[in-house]
C-alpha cells in the first residue's frame, strides 16, 4: 500500500521546531509521556499526525538540558519482542521499542502523563536485554 507523506508540510514544521531554541532541563523527566512532534520519517520509521505531526512519546533518559532517549507509542495493542504495553494516568498504549531515538527538547508539545515505576522498569529491563544481547 502507498500512503502520500507530506514531507514538505513537515519540512516547514521542523524549521518552525528548530527555531525554538527552547531548554526544559528543569521539567522534563524519565517516565514522561509526551505528545512529540516526531514528523515523516522515511519507510517503516513511525510517523506523527495531524498537523504538529506528533505522537506520545515515552521519556526513557533525560540526555542533558536539550535532548533525550525517547520511544514512540501507538494506541493500538501490540504484542511481540519489540513492543511493551504501558498505562499512563487513564492512558495506556504499545511502546514501540524499535522505534527508539535520540530527540531534542524543541519536539515536546504538551505533558499527558507518567509511567507506573513498576511500568517503566519492566520496560527498561525488557530494553537493556534486548540491546545487549538482541533477545529477550
Amino acid at each position: 500500500m502507498n500512503h502520500f507523506k507530506d514531507f514538505d508540510s513537515w519540512n516547514i514544521e521542523k524549521k518552525s521546531l528548530d527555531n525554538l531554541k527552547r531548554s526544559f532541563d528543569l521539567y522534563v523527566h524519565d517516565r514522561e509521556i509526551w505528545w512529540t512532534s516526531i514528523g515523516v520519517n522515511i519507510g517503516t520509521e513511525i510517523d506523527g499526525k495531524n498537523t504538529k505531526f506528533e505522537r506520545p512519546v515515552l521519556i526513557i533518559r533525560k540526555l542533558g538540558k536539550d535532548q533525550f532517549i525517547g520511544i514512540p507509542l501507538t494506541s493500538r495493542l501490540k504484542t511481540g519482542i519489540f513492543y511493551h504495553p504501558i498505562t499512563y494516568g487513564s492512558g495506556a498504549g504499545t511502546v514501540c521499542i524499535s522505534q527508539i531515538r535520540v530527540l531534542s527538547v524543541n519536539r515536546l508539545l504538551r505533558k499527558i502523563g507518567k509511567v507506573e515505576k513498576t511500568d517503566y522498569q519492566l520496560l527498561t529491563e525488557k530494553l537493556s536485554k534486548l540491546i545487549l544481547t538482541g533477545k529477550i
